[in-house]
């Protein structure tokens, strides 16, 4: 399991943050109180949430609020920050047209089925010396197909709820 995920479900502002544009602060908030080392790498994060105890657990939970307080005292909203981020990929083209990221994502798409096709068909067969090769890169485009599918549907309802929790005053 990704420790990143871990974290939201245990803190969920500090899991928001760390997917956001301030990242940055999480990371540091959680290497100094966390860890007790301000210099600690994320690695390092990674490693102890990955392996904590229910009690280390507890710990992360009361530091989202300790997080929270600190970001309402900067009148930084993370849940906004995350939501503008997403947002705004989104829309990146709306000023210089979609048409070339609509193109980009319906050929990389399609060419991703027609190649699965040929290889399950037997079109295309691979050579042992390249089979390895041809399975890690059919892998890593069939990584692609949700992030793109991501970009333009949105990565989940949890995150439109967020949006219309936010629009509605």
């Amino acid at each position: 399991m990704d420790w990143k995920a871990i974290v939201k479900s245990v803190a969920p502002t500090l899991g928001a943050a760390l997917g956001g544009p301030v990242a940055g602060t999480a990371t540091k908030f959680l290497a100094d109180h966390f860890l007790g080392d301000a210099d600690a790498q994320e690695q390092d994060i990674a490693e102890l949430v990955l392996n904590a105890s229910p009690e280390k657990l507890m710990e992360l939970r009361s530091l989202d609020n300790q997080f929270k307080l600190q970001m309402r005292k900067l009148d930084i909203d993370v849940y906004r920050l995350e939501v503008e981020d997403r947002k705004s990929a989104r829309h990146m083209g709306i000023k210089g047209g979609l048409a070339a990221q609509m193109a980009l994502s319906f050929m990389f798409i399609g060419g991703y089925f027609a190649l699965t096709f040929a290889l399950f068909s037997g079109e295309i067969t691979l050579t042992p010396a390249i089979e390895k090769t041809g399975t890690l890169m059919l892998g890593v485009i069939t990584g692609a197909i949700p992030m793109i599918l991501q970009f333009w549907f949105g990565s989940s309802q949890g995150s439109k709820e967020k949006t219309q929790a936010m629009v509605k005053p």
